[in-house]
């Protein structure tokens, strides 16, 4: 198991999950009060006992004392200074991992407070895949010039491992980047460092709201080009097509499975006109399938 994300286990999980030996395929772990301790691969779910891998009526059954400590470990006892992040719902971990978190959520004039009584972790393990954008880089630069893209993809099918590539192979080449990584998971970005490869000419907003973070990139960072994750937020849409206004290449993503669905959405009557190409991804042929490349001229 990678050494870090260990470290930040119960130690009544961590000796079930050192008997695991195939972490380069592993995409969660999942932690759900009373049920099966469940590992997530490609195309496959499994549990884990004192034996080893087995079914998951099998498997290990995590407790609430399994959850309490691990998110003690995980926040190395500080909640409040993760307070924000735990309000979305989530936490970074050293080395980019992200935690989803479910429990009993506070309100507090109809905001969410804080998320208490955590009675579920999903764990999803950061894995930078160099060269997944390989065959979308003819498609994104073309003769010195990036094309505005959407990327658009249903849930787990590789979008953000894309982006991170895109965004990569674009800083190697010597282009001004900045991502706006609203959700920490393109960069990952672990107490401001970026715990994932995102190249040598990239600035990373971390934690920051798009429609706050793009015009604050074009008044103070000079970008080439803007990239950011899961658009969908009418102001979103705004913010990119102000950027695009500006004269700076824009690439996001966004949640669908096509762009006929994708179009009708109010975020995208705001700032379609950004974009000139979409690319939808599916998980047919494994995460990152590119099924179509649309011009949107």
């Amino acid at each position: 198991m990678p050494p870090l994300l260990l470290r930040s286990m119960a130690p009544s999980l961590r000796r079930f999950l050192d008997i695991v030996h195939t972490w380069d395929k592993i995409e969660e772990i999942r932690l759900r009060v009373n049920q099966p301790l469940t590992i997530k691969e490609q195309h496959m779910e499994y549990g884990i006992n004192r034996k080893g891998v087995c079914r998951l009526m099998d498997s290990y059954r995590v407790t609430a004392e399994d959850i309490i400590r691990t998110m003690e470990m995980m926040t190395e006892n500080s909640w409040y200074a993760l307070e924000d992040e735990i309000r979305a719902g989530y936490l970074t971990l050293a080395g980019g991992h992200r935690v989803g978190i479910s429990g009993k959520v506070v309100l507090e004039n109809g905001l969410i407070k804080t998320i208490k009584y955590i009675n579920g972790l999903n764990i999803r393990l950061a894995r930078e895949i160099v060269g997944a954008a390989d065959a979308v880089m003819p498609h994104i630069l073309r003769f010195g010039r990036i094309i505005s893209t959407l990327v658009i993809s249903p849930p787990g099918c590789g979008k953000t491992t894309l982006l991170r590539d895109i965004c990569r192979q674009l800083s190697n080449q010597g282009f001004n980047v900045v991502v706006i990584d609203e959700r920490s998971e393109i960069a990952a970005c672990y107490r401001g460092a970026p715990q994932l490869n995102v190249g040598p000419c990239t600035y990373v907003l971390d934690g920051c709201p798009k429609a706050q973070g793009i015009p604050m990139a074009i008044r103070g960072m000079a970008p080439q080009v803007i990239i950011t994750d899961e658009a969908g937020h009418p102001d979103d849409g705004l913010a990119l097509a102000d950027a695009a206004r500006a004269g700076v290449s824009v690439v996001a993503s966004c949640h669908g499975s096509e762009w006929l669905s994708v179009k009708q959405h109010t975020w995208i009557r705001q700032g379609g006109t950004a974009f000139k190409q979409a690319i939808v991804l599916s998980r047919r042929n494994g995460p990152g399938t590119v099924e179509q490349v649309l011009k949107l001229d």
